[in-house]
């Protein structure tokens, strides 16, 4: 691999934190990428600075600081889940700031926002009043679900989540991200769709990108957590699609 090759910013999704990536930083640095896991603002180690405003641009703000601060160049953006907010805002900014910094955008079972969408915006009524009753219970923070149930995970790997995951800010459920999509059509897109079980939340955006000119899609018959279930698998799209972009 080339020094030219994609700086990879990896971006956790609720709940969790840079140690989710834990089984796909090794074999994606061993194939020559540089690999920076963002933590987010209130989750995972930083959990002890959850506050009742953080907020979706708190979230961009972590991940442009970091690309920044470590001055990426060619860098592809990995959002799992939530995390494709973050990096649908982030990759906004970037492009505006630094124009031909950002090569390629990368979505793991992740929201994808149209412009003046907020996180919540594909929830259904009962979900959507739930979240946001637990929420206003832990002071505007979501607790996490029980990973044993609904992600086909092992109960060893469910376990290493239950422990580790935190209650995420909550501020920017129904905050709108408005953007110029113009911003991102020439920026390459690959999504990443975890099809057993499907998570049902990421329908909409399923069926948004087949229909959507601009992405890559591949499948991955697993759960939620790919990089926890099928993290080879992971690794060889990720590296497959970074890979393939220009130099």
């Amino acid at each position: 691999m080339s020094s030219s090759a994609p700086a990879l910013v990896l971006v956790h999704g609720a709940w969790g934190g840079g140690w989710v990536w834990r089984r796909v930083v090794a074999p994606l640095r061993e194939a020559g990428f540089e690999v920076h896991t963002v933590t987010l603002t209130g989750d995972g180690e930083r959990a002890h600075l959850r506050r009742p405003d953080i907020d979706l641009h708190t979230h961009i703000a972590d991940v442009l600081g970091l690309v920044e601060m470590e001055e990426l160049e060619h860098v592809v953006l990995v959002g799992h889940s939530y995390g494709g907010m973050v990096i649908t805002g982030a990759a906004v900014e970037l492009q505006q700031r630094h124009p031909g910094l950002l090569s390629g955008l990368v979505y793991v079972d992740a929201m994808f926002p149209q412009p003046g969408d907020g996180w919540g915006v594909a929830h259904s009524p009962e979900v959507a009043a739930a979240r946001l009753a637990a929420a206003a219970e832990n002071d505007n923070a979501l607790p996490a679900p029980n990973a044993e149930s609904g992600f086909d995970l092992s109960p060893e790997d469910a376990a290493w989540l239950n422990r580790r995951h935190v209650p995420h800010p909550f501020g920017m459920y129904r905050q709108p991200l408005d953007y110029d999509p113009a911003l991102l059509e020439a920026v390459p897109r690959l999504f990443i769709d975890c099809t057993d079980p499907a998570y049902p939340t990421i329908e909409p955006v399923r069926r948004l990108v087949r229909e959507e000119p601009g992405w890559q899609v591949v499948e991955i018959a697993t759960g939620h957590f790919p990089m926890v279930t099928t993290p080879t698998e992971l690794v060889a799209h990720v590296r497959g699609f970074a890979e393939s972009l220009p130099a």
